[in-house]
């Protein structure tokens, strides 16, 4: 994508980042809240999409509404690239398996 602004073209980098559910249970209560705890440092909003079905990473409910099972490709995006490193952190989560 690209905005312009003031006559000048300025490329805009899509921050998503995509992982997977590495977990037998899936995306159970506890996963849920380790999420939602780190997306609520954002500094804008960060979201999670499933089978193009996106919800608020910071919400629980939210998060356990889409229903993820082992197995699942999960796309986590933010609104502001200041999140970059919340994504990170975020998909390392999934990486470990929620250290369950």
């Amino acid at each position: 994508m690209v905005l312009i602004y003031n006559n000048i073209d300025i490329l805009t980098e899509e921050l998503k980042i995509d992982a997977i559910v590495r977990h037998s249970l899936g995306l159970h209560a506890r996963p849920a809240a380790m999420i939602a705890k780190l997306a609520m440092k954002a500094n804008s909003g960060i979201w999670l999409t499933v089978k193009s079905e996106t919800v608020d990473a910071s919400s629980i409910i939210d998060i356990l509404s889409l229903a993820c099972t082992d197995g699942d490709r999960v796309t986590i995006e933010a609104e502001n690239a200041s999140d970059t490193e919340i994504l990170r952190e975020i998909r390392s989560l999934f990486e470990k398996g929620f250290d369950e």
